[in-house]
């Protein structure tokens, strides 16, 4: 069975940009970015893995949240969705964004020029890589065990293996807020259309759904 490479559940505004410069502890995707606006979408579905009240919308949008972890056996993201540390690590105690027990429960590779110990958290392990994106992708798919690899981000990463022609399908959830700058995905979704097919699906919510697959 063939393991794909998926990109799922990528967000990105109206005019393209998923994140701004100038990463922090205080700005987890960088000047001018909400993400609670930008993932408002997925946040109001009743399978939002955060949700603490019952209820929440069915439809659409609750398919791609609940599809999220479908079949995927190990993740691949860049450094900068891990953490806003940059050159060496000088703290270890940062364990990423997600606590004690990240959201992933697969092995997870980050991409990184630094080496540093791998961290378990839950069912969750961080192992820390560098290499070319396809020797990266060959470790990932031998940790899935047959299951696929999920392509997490952020902008740069998924741009890279794009350029090194390594995806197999792509979902981009376009939020219909307009940010005006920062780091973009694309500057229009034709750009791919030379390498994938392509569905456009909206959704009641605003947002909409960008399916790619491999021509």
């Amino acid at each position: 069975m063939t393991q794909l490479l998926r990109v799922q559940n990528f967000v990105v505004s109206s005019d393209g940009v998923a994140a701004g410069e100038n990463q922090s502890l205080e700005q987890p995707f960088g000047d001018g970015v909400s993400p609670q606006r930008l993932f408002a979408w997925a946040g109001a579905t009743a399978s939002w893995p955060n949700r603490t009240d019952p209820g929440g919308s069915r439809g659409l949008d609750d398919y791609f949240t609940r599809d999220f972890t479908q079949n995927i056996g190990a993740e691949i993201m860049g450094r900068n969705k891990f953490g806003p540390q940059r050159g060496p690590w000088t703290d270890h105690e940062w364990q990423g964004w997600w606590g004690d027990e990240p959201p992933f429960h697969t092995p997870v590779f980050v991409l990184t020029h630094h080496e540093r110990p791998s961290i378990t958290l839950g069912e969750t392990t961080f192992h820390f890589v560098g290499g070319e994106p396809a020797a990266v992708l060959d470790q990932a798919r031998e940790a899935a065990q047959g299951k696929d690899v999920r392509l997490g981000g952020g902008v740069t990463t998924i741009r890279e293996f794009l350029d090194a022609d390594l995806v197999d399908t792509l979902h981009v959830a376009v939020s219909p807020i307009e940010v005006g700058s920062g780091l973009k995905l694309w500057e229009s979704p034709d750009e791919l259309l030379d390498r994938f097919h392509c569905d456009v699906v909206p959704s009641s919510s605003g947002v909409t759904h960008h399916l790619f697959w491999r021509r």
